[in-house]
């Protein structure tokens, strides 16, 4: 086909976040005054088009790599797939938020054996070429930079080879050519299908989804590096609770976290509508209705993952002790296989393994509370109450912030400046050491542990003359009955708490 057969006037809207940036156009200008083709191919096109917020300035060119380079000195080429790196200068960066453009010699690709990378690369003069081995129709787009302005619009020319035009406007995610082929070649672009379908709120073409639930098993031969870069775009996306069930739907979702889709068909007790899976689905939604961050979502989205393995019973008295604490292991081994960060994974299990925390308006005293800030965190006090919501919506409860969270969080705000750990008392382990003459050893810890026990049942005792006096009392105790003291206070008092969530919480 030839290009003047399919290239097609577009005009855009005028409006600040479509405007070509005047930095990319001097690119393509460079490019083609030393005799090359240069278009704007690929996801910027297609947000082009779609009005949405630019991240990444994709260009496709004639050019060799060598070629690339001599036109722009200052710029990287450490792949095999034809693609260099043009960095640009600090105050464009500033100015643009851009902080490297790719550009792409137009290439086709041959077999993919491990169907995740061709087993070579060719390049070829041809931009149809480049455009036939993209991955869907909405991504084979190629527009050119000279704008002409027309009735307060800007024209552009546009080669659409593949009607990606027609499928955004129809909201389609289509594979290019054949589905089966355009996966075999990279086995994440299934995730990608749903990815796309997820961030844009479009639909995945029938052909197209046949052709994922065929082949899913091709997923294990992808990186969970990979896996994972595509599901965070999924959970942070505006319909991350459709692209978890398109996962499902298509097969995918037992590749990625198997661990969830064994929710399916497990009922739940007289507190819950919805079975297992659904639930934690439905407050992984709210929590994207409410804005909530990465790591709530996930936290909403697992949190009662490890109820499968925790029921007892049938029907509606079904328990499900301890579950949170399975939740947060599994949680914790999914996150890990998926290469999560190791603070991101450490904050998302410990919002699981507390999201059960209970709260009595009469009967739980502002110790009490001060004990709940020091096992939730208080860096992690507004995600966990996000958490809460989530959970209490995805259960079908009309109220998702009863008067008991209301209540709760005045009271934290009460006692937020009360001790609730060693770190807030008034002496530290050298007053004490200096104290009692003593060198550092288990019994300063152990008398520090007694000391903040009393102050948290009473924060007026964090004084340093009273602590001084304390210091000097409980040295004549041994080391065993110190770590008896502190355990009484703090380790029975939690153990306490932990029975109480068990018997209280409206879930159980």
């Amino acid at each position: 086909m030839e290009i003047s057969s399919i290239v097609k006037p577009v005009f855009l809207g005028y409006a600040l976040n479509m405007k070509i940036p005047q930095e990319i156009t001097a690119i393509l200008e460079k490019l083609e005054a030393s005799g090359h083709e240069a278009w704007l191919v690929g996801g910027c096109v297609r947000d082009l088009m779609l009005e949405r917020k630019i991240e990444d300035w994709d260009i496709a060119t004639s050019a060799k790599p060598e070629e690339i380079m001599a036109v722009f000195p200052d710029s990287k080429y450490e792949n095999e797939f034809g693609t260099v790196l043009v960095k640009l200068d600090e105050a464009v960066r500033e100015k643009t938020g851009i902080k490297v453009v790719e550009i792409t010699t137009f290439r086709q690709e041959a077999r993919y054996s491990d169907k995740r990378h061709p087993d070579q690369v060719e390049f070829t003069d041809k931009l149809e070429d480049d455009l036939a081995r993209r991955d869907f129709t909405i991504n084979a787009l190629a527009l050119n930079h000279k704008a002409t302005t027309k009735k307060s619009k800007l024209g552009y020319e546009l080669v659409d080879l593949f009607y990606g035009q027609r499928d955004l406007d129809d909201k389609i995610i289509r594979a290019v050519g054949e589905p089966e082929k355009r996966f075999g070649e990279d086995a994440l672009r299934m995730m990608r299908a749903v990815r796309f379908a997820a961030q844009l709120g479009f639909e995945i073409e029938s052909k197209t989804k046949e052709a994922i639930k065929k082949n899913a098993p091709w997923l294990e031969k992808i990186s969970q590096e990979r896996i994972r870069v595509e599901l965070e775009k999924i959970i942070l996306s505006d319909n991350a609770e459709q692209g978890i069930r398109d996962l499902q739907e298509m097969g995918l979702l037992g590749f990625i976290m198997p661990e969830l889709e064994k929710g399916i068909g497990v009922a739940q007790n007289r507190h819950h509508v919805y079975e297992v899976f659904e639930h934690n689905v439905r407050s992984l939604g709210f929590a994207v209705q409410k804005k909530f961050s990465l790591a709530v979502r996930l936290a909403a989205l697992l949190h009662d993952i490890g109820k499968v393995q925790t029921k007892q019973g049938s029907g509606l008295e079904a328990t499900f002790y301890n579950h949170e604490y399975v939740s947060a292991k599994q949680a914790e081994n999914i996150l890990e296989r998926l290469r999560f960060s190791r603070e991101m994974t450490k904050k998302i299990t410990h919002l699981v393994r507390y999201h059960m925390f209970v709260y009595d308006v009469g009967t739980v005293s502002e110790a009490g509370v001060r004990r709940l800030i020091k096992r939730l965190g208080p860096e992690n006090l507004d995600e966990a109450f996000n958490l809460r919501v989530a959970d209490r919506l995805g259960s079908g409860c009309p109220k998702a912030v009863p008067y008991k969270l209301r209540h709760l969080r005045y009271m934290m705000e009460k006692v937020a400046k009360d001790p609730i750990s060693v770190k807030m008392l008034k002496v530290n382990g050298r007053d004490i050491m200096r104290s009692l003459g003593v060198a550092p050893g288990p019994k300063v810890g152990a008398i520090l542990d007694v000391l903040l026990a009393e102050v948290i049942e009473d924060p007026k005792r964090n004084t340093k003359e009273y602590l001084e006096r304390r210091v000097l009392k409980l040295d004549k105790e041994n080391l065993a009955k110190l770590r008896e003291m502190a355990k009484e206070v703090i380790e029975e008092k939690r153990g306490e708490e932990d029975k109480e969530i068990k018997q209280k919480h409206w879930v159980e």
